[in-house]
Order: structure tokens, then C-alpha cells, then sequence
């Protein structure tokens, strides 16, 4: 049981280090990206240090803030597998001004270069 208590730990300091970064790299300050994400300063503060595990909708809300697609936070935390096919398909898949039907026809025309190549 200790284990497992040690990789859910983990993963929760391991998304609030991601969230974090992300944060940076945008140039948001934890305020404004709290208030973005509607949630209080000291929460955001605590999921950032790995002391919170956020729920699915409040990494939603975080994502949004980010201007993120959600599905990345959630494969940040575990929340969803990783799909087969590398960097190209997840970059299709967590884009959110694609439609599902642009991301299928992109993933058919990708997979055509690949087979091609073979």
C-alpha cells in the first residue's frame, strides 16, 4: 500500500510541476491564472507544490486558463492513456481549434505519409 501511496504522490507533484511550468512558459502569474481558472490563489498555490490532487474539472477550469487543451492536463495526470503514434498524433489530438472530423482526416493523411514511407 505504501507503493501505491508513493505513485499517487507522485503523479500529484508531477502535474502541479507541469501546471506550473505551463503557467511560466505563458507568463501568467499564479493570481491571474487562478482567477482565470476560478479557483482561489492558496488552491492553485497548493496544486502547483503537489500538496493538492486536483479533480478532472478543476484541471478543465486550469486548462482553460492555460489556453490548453484539457486532455493534455488530464494525460499529465494520468487521468488518460497515452495513444499509440508519437508526438505528430498527440499534437492533433490536443488541438483545440481542430474539429474531430479535421483531427480525423489530419490522422488519415499522416498515416498515409507513413505507410507510403514503408
Amino acid at each position: 500500500m505504501e507503493r501505491v501511496d508513493k505513485v499517487v504522490n507522485q503523479a500529484v507533484a508531477d502535474i502541479g510541476e507541469y501546471i506550473r511550468t505551463q503557467r511560466n512558459n505563458a507568463q501568467i502569474s499564479l493570481r491571474q491564472l487562478a482567477k482565470q481558472a476560478g479557483v482561489s490563489n492558496p488552491y492553485l498555490s497548493q496544486i502547483e507544490r503537489g500538496l493538492r490532487k486536483p479533480s478532472a474539472e478543476i484541471l478543465a477550469q486550469i486548462a482553460k486558463g492555460l489556453r490548453i487543451s484539457a486532455e493534455t492536463l488530464y494525460l499529465q495526470a494520468g487521468l488518460l492513456e497515452r495513444r499509440g503514434g508519437g508526438p505528430v498524433v498527440d499534437a492533433i489530438h490536443a488541438d483545440p481549434d481542430l474539429t474531430e472530423r479535421q483531427k480525423q482526416a489530419l490522422l488519415a493523411v499522416y498515416e498515409s505519409f507513413l505507410q507510403e514511407k514503408e
